[in-house]
């Protein structure tokens, strides 16, 4: 048992929980931290280090590593690009349906593929009024009226 629990195990446990975090929560930061948590399971493998120098390495590795790393990793995966685009090819120009009001400084709801979405618009739109789809912000669509355009 005293084996199973050795600083090893726990750190590469703190690593792997680290990682599973990654893929609930949004941020790409517990990807590194979970490098660092392996970092430090490695080097308790082979050495005998105390418990406030493996908290110290945990830390500067895994801030090291956000800082040299997070930026590059999230260009080459596309995290920061994919994403708009896609919202953005699939949303802009297409109809939807408004809900609720709409109008300068109320935001409402639409109606786009069956599903309700948040939206914000500076025309005042009357519920069951067609709208198009101008722009997308994250979750928020921004529409204006068909009958301006």
């Amino acid at each position: 048992m005293e084996d199973f629990l050795n600083s090893s195990v726990l750190w590469f446990g703190i690593g792997l929980v680290l990682f599973l975090l990654e893929f609930i929560l949004p941020g790409f930061i517990f990807f590194f931290f979970g490098i660092g948590a392996w970092i430090v399971a490695i080097l308790t493998l082979f050495t005998d280090i105390s418990l406030n120098v493996q908290l110290a390495i945990f830390l500067a590795s895994s801030i090291v590593s956000v800082l040299l790393f997070r930026n590059y990793l999230k260009n080459k995966l596309g995290v920061d690009k994919k994403y708009p685009q896609v919202l953005e090819d699939e949303y802009v120009g297409k109809i939807a349906l408004a809900e609720t009001p709409l109008g300068p400084g109320i935001n409402g709801k639409v109606e786009f593929k069956g599903a309700s979405w948040d939206a914000l618009s500076e025309d005042a739109i009357a519920p069951g009024e067609n709208v198009i789809i101008t722009e997308t912000r994250s979750i928020l669509l921004i529409v204006k009226s068909t009958k301006q355009i």
